[in-house]
């Protein structure tokens, strides 16, 4: 499809537990063509994969489907599409129950990002899924995997939002690539665009984190920033040649909308977690931050220009997480006077004791906040559980064998985690079968 109209893109989430009223308000309270949810950061597909494992219907963000369904009556009158990654470790059920709560949706889901069930076989045949900070394989670790997903690029989502979806559910997939997309499917951009598709990835990646564009969480200024109660999420109007504003609704229901679109809080997100400007790698383009330009284009607008591009590389990027071990963190609180005092003194009390015990740790750490009543945390991690579930009987007793004054303890016991680490690895383009399909 193409056309040269203004695409206008919401981005209504930032991550998994961002605010659920935010969608909403994106598609209730001003024009808006598509809206994108964002649900997956790199620990979350080891959340996800765990719940997974334990319930072959979850492995899912299971707050869409119930957005989703209260979203449909006006998704259907103003023809929003939707798109978000929410499908996580298993979208197929996600998209299944999109159409179980929403029967009159039109529902396509995009799959082949997840390689968890593929490795051993890629590994046979060659690819070492090397740690990209560390340079080590990955095949030492594989009966301890936990994840592995792969960063699937626009064009399956672009192909799927073309089959009429209403709603399109993806697993893993470039942030930015929620938003290129749509852009994709309305100009009909090619893959050998590369500029275009630049201009598509940072205008994506400004508003991937949601809020954080409109003012939150923005160090310049923060104190004069209005109506965080009531903060707009970021909206795209972008055009068929790349030109692209980054603003926001102007009505938040019933009143004026929250937060500020200005040149700091877009700088500030433009540089958030890109590495090397000039190359910013992505599934369908390798973008250059460094010739981007912002300018002011009226109250809560910022024009951003001046992307370029070169060819999408040969690998992709993987999202491995494992099973390191375990850990624990407790507290608990040493009321006036000298509480500061007091708790350091009992942390000194437990790790002798643990000593006593013939307990050492892989990691230990102990923070002191408040100077007359203070909080104590103190928080081991460890390959063998068992070391870690000794610590955690160490701590309550000091509430009648410690220094006078503690409390905080209602909650018994710090409890054991699981400790999953991240392990980031490329993998070549031609092994990754990206696959789209509408569910009837």
């Amino acid at each position: 499809m193409t056309g040269n109209s203004t695409v206008r893109i919401g981005f209504g989430q930032g991550f998994w537990g961002d605010s659920s009223e935010a969608p909403v308000r994106l598609v209730e309270d001003g024009p808006l063509d598509y809206l994108a949810l964002d649900y997956l950061a790199e620990v979350t597909m080891s959340i996800l994969q765990k719940q997974y494992q334990e319930n072959p219907s979850h492995g899912y963000a299971r707050d869409f489907p119930p957005l989703v369904e209260r979203l449909a009556p006006t998704l259907l009158a103003r023809g929003i599409q939707v798109l978000a990654n929410a499908g996580g470790v298993n979208p197929r059920a996600c998209a299944e129950e999109i159409r179980r709560r929403a029967p009159q949706l039109k529902v396509a889901v995009v799959e082949g990002d997840n390689l968890l069930p593929h490795l051993p076989a890629l590994l046979e045949a060659g690819e070492e899924f090397r740690n990209l900070d560390m340079g080590e394989p990955l095949a030492p670790l594989l009966d301890r995997l936990r994840s592995a997903n792969v960063y699937l690029g626009a064009f399956p989502l672009a192909q799927a939002l073309a089959s009429g979806a209403h709603v399109v559910v993806s697993g893993r997939c470039a942030d930015a690539a929620l938003a290129l997309a749509p852009m994709i499917h309305r100009y009909g951009w090619r893959a050998d665009e590369v500029d275009k598709l630049a201009a598509g990835v940072v205008a994506g990646h400004i508003v991937e984190c949601g809020a954080q564009t409109t003012g939150g969480n923005c160090l310049a200024d923060w104190r004069s920033i209005p109506d965080l109660a009531r903060i707009a999420y970021p909206v795209l109007e972008i055009q068929s040649d790349g030109a692209c504003v980054v603003t926001k609704h102007e009505r938040y229901g019933n009143g004026p909308s929250g937060g500020r679109v200005s040149l700091a809080s877009v700088k500030e997100q433009l540089v958030y977690e890109i590495g090397d400007p000039a190359r910013y790698f992505t599934p369908d383009v390798v973008a250059d931050f460094t010739t981007v330009r912002l300018a002011e284009d009226g109250p809560n607008r910022v024009r951003v220009s001046g992307a370029r591009g070169l060819p999408a590389p040969e690998k992709l990027k993987v999202s491995i997480s494992y099973h390191w071990g375990w850990k624990a963190a407790g507290t608990l609180v040493f009321s006036a006077p000298h509480g500061a005092e007091k708790a350091r003194r009992a942390a000194e009390i437990v790790w002798a004791r643990c000593a006593d015990l013939g307990l050492s740790f892989a990691g230990r750490n102990v923070e002191v906040f408040g100077e007359e009543t203070a909080l104590l945390r103190m928080a081991v991690r460890d390959p063998e559980r068992r070391t870690v579930d000794r610590f955690t009987r160490e701590m309550i007793p000091l509430v009648l064998n410690g220094p006078p004054g503690a409390t905080g303890y209602g909650d018994g016991r710090p409890k054991v985690h699981e400790v999953v680490a991240y392990w980031p690895a490329l993998v070549s383009r031609s092994v990754v079968a990206p696959k789209v399909e509408v569910l009837a």
